[in-house]
């Protein structure tokens, strides 16, 4: 017979382990935010921006086919940005302490759709050394686009600069408790339900008429310490009593 689960009987394997559920749910938000705060290096964000934009032509005039020219280059540029060619001279010209594959690891480069404007952004724990790579990333294709490509159409719209107060961009300790919370949450729910499936005690009499299909004849209380001691003592007077009579 197959054998069915009420809501109300999912709701009380909550209840009966409840504390379970908010011991999990506490250690891994406290956890997260104890690693958040004071074991994660924080990661600084700096972006600067590049023009991507044809000579004009001698009626001082940009058609579609050069515009459309410009935004099929961005995609090459973003390849040759973070090749070993300019991000060598990068290396060599800050003095860098990293591998050429580390340093293209913290350089992104991105673009909005139909736009001949791409950005560079650099992470680093140094928020200073975030913005010189990402000027010397751009300054450094500007200069070597001329010798690979024989064109000259590229501009520095904007320079990543230091700001005050920066606010690292990673971790982000609220949001990594908040997930946190919910890991807690889904884990401590799903021990939970592991345990009651494992537990195959009967404790109550609704137990055994449920699984075993057998009546109830009668029930022996659980006697508590006070009860006992109070029974040994009716027991005792009524000995001494009989005694007595005799």
């Amino acid at each position: 017979m197959e054998e069915t689960i009420s809501l109300r009987e999912l709701f009380e394997t909550l209840r009966k382990r409840i504390w379970l559920i908010l011991f999990v749910i506490g250690l891994a938000t406290i956890v997260s935010g104890v690693v958040s705060y004071f074991f994660l290096t924080p990661i600084y964000q700096a972006s600067t921006q590049i023009l991507v934009n044809q000579a004009k032509s001698e009626q001082q005039l940009y058609n579609y086919n050069e515009i459309q020219t410009n935004l099929q280059l961005i995609n090459t540029y973003s390849v040759i940005i973070k090749s070993p060619t300019i991000l060598e001279k990068v290396k060599k010209e800050l003095n860098l302490d990293r591998t050429i594959d580390e340093l293209n690891e913290q350089i992104q480069v991105s673009s909005e759709k139909d736009s001949q404007v791409f950005s560079v952004t650099v992470q680093d724990p140094d928020p200073a050394m975030a913005v010189k790579i990402a000027n010397k990333t751009a300054g450094v294709f500007k200069d070597e686009i001329v010798k690979i490509m024989n064109i000259d159409n590229v501009t520095i719209l904007s320079k990543a600069e230091v700001k005050e107060n920066q606010a690292p961009v990673k971790p982000k300790p609220l949001l990594n408790m908040a997930i946190a919370f919910v890991v807690g949450l889904m884990t401590g729910v799903g021990i939970a339900f592991l345990l009651e499936y494992l537990d195959n005690t009967l404790k109550t009499e609704i137990d055994i008429e449920k699984h075993l299909g057998l009546p109830v004849l009668g029930s022996i209380s659980v006697m508590s310490p006070q009860m006992v001691k109070k029974s040994k003592n009716m027991n005792m007077q009524r000995a001494r009593g009989e005694t007595i009579g005799r």
